[in-house]
């Protein structure tokens, strides 16, 4: 008996091969997928940040907690004129919240609609860690929906920047600000300390008004009159004048102007040495992102060619820098159960001092109209001597 094999028409060989091609790209695709499932991690954590122009530092950590967890890591930046765009920050904060991978998120600085933002994310999502950094708003507002909040302690630093001040030599002690600030709590309670402290130590006190980087000027206008007016109020108050601004964008021509006076600096509004003193002095950061002592040594060289070494300071700690770090891993800790509690003031002050380099920061609580804050701690650190 014969077994006859037909023969496939040429239009059934063209169909059969496409049948083939389809089968394997199904084939590649479904291979893919499932690698970038294995891959994709689980559990991912949010940082909120601003950018450069605003806080260049803290776009710089997140930065560095990317390039260490990988793709654990999304970041998003708040816009530079967040004090008239809260919705836009609101927005960007519940579409990170909307992937269902992200356990937790850090927002450092913590400006004004991250209340706002929590509560929204909240509606849907009560599983997330919010950990908030350099509080804008009311801290009492933030305590009630954040896990964690931090803020340098500037209740301690309005009677340390005045008694370092004099230390350093000065007779005066100008304050730079603004309506929006000066309406922040901690700001005004500190700015309140600074004012009777340096009647204490018999030191003047002169309030300026700065522009606001977030107003009609933008940063650019803002930083201008304090390039146009430093050296009005020396020229008015003297060398031994110690100057201060209550805003991160007006740090680095302050530090400029201060360098070629030989005016007095005691701190910055957030203290750290990545906190414009690189651009102001033209610092070279490549390469030694997140190498403390190599940029206080790096600061202490360009002092001390312009003599200015006993008479401008920081912390020896790169704080808001810090808090978005001990931010993340705690977050990490918490996603993989090592840390049980949202919040646990051991297990932060363990990070804390394992990221510190050997710079001791103490934690306090925030206390409000007698009341403590147990989530809301306030950090602090010495001023670093650049003439050692």
């Amino acid at each position: 008996m014969r077994t006859y094999v037909s023969k496939l028409t040429k239009y059934e060989e063209e169909q059969m091969k496409k049948v083939v091609v389809i089968v394997l790209v199904l084939l590649m695709a479904f291979s893919s997928f499932a690698c970038n499932k294995q891959t994709e991690p689980v559990n991912k954590i949010g940082i909120v940040t601003g950018t450069v122009s605003q806080g260049e530092e803290e776009y710089l950590a997140a930065q560095n907690m990317k390039k260490k967890y990988g793709d654990m890591i999304v970041t998003a930046t708040y816009p530079d004129k967040f004090q008239e765009e809260t919705e836009t920050t609101i927005s960007l904060v519940t579409q990170m919240a909307a992937d269902e991978s992200v356990k937790a998120i850090v927002f450092v600085q913590a400006v004004p609609g991250a209340a706002a933002a929590i509560d929204k994310v909240r509606e849907t999502r009560d599983d997330i860690l919010f950990i908030c950094g350099v509080v804008h708003e009311d801290p009492s507002a933030i305590s009630e929906r954040a896990d964690i909040a931090m803020l340098v302690d500037e209740l301690s630093m309005g009677e340390r920047i005045p008694k370092k001040a004099k230390e350093m030599g000065a007779k005066t002690l100008i304050h730079y600000s603004f309506p929006r600030h000066m309406g922040y709590a901690t700001i005004k309670a500190r700015y309140d300390i600074m004012v009777q402290t340096c009647q204490e130590i018999g030191l003047e006190f002169v309030a300026a008004t700065a522009l606001d980087p977030t107003g009609e000027a933008g940063m650019s206008g803002a930083q201008q009159f304090i390039v146009d007016d430093l050296p009005r109020k020396i020229e008015e108050y003297g060398k031994d004048t110690a100057f201060f601004s209550t805003n991160c964008g007006l740090q680095e021509p302050l530090i400029r102007g201060i360098l070629n006076e030989g005016a007095i600096y005691p701190q910055q509004c957030c203290p750290s040495p990545y906190h414009a003193y690189p651009s102001a002095l033209n610092v070279d950061v490549k390469g030694h992102e997140g190498d403390m002592q190599y940029m206080l040594d790096q600061i202490g060289l360009k002092l001390k060619e312009a003599g200015q070494e006993k008479r401008m300071s920081t912390w020896g700690v790169a704080i808001n820098m810090l808090m978005i770090e001990a931010g993340v891993e705690y977050a990490k800790e918490f996603i993989e159960g090592k840390i049980t509690e949202r919040n646990d003031q051991e297990a932060l002050k363990r990070i804390i001092d394992s990221l510190a380099g050997g710079v001791e920061v103490t934690l306090s609580k925030y206390v409000e109209d007698g009341k403590e804050l147990d989530n809301f701690y306030l950090m602090l650190a010495d001023f670093y001597d650049f003439s050692k």
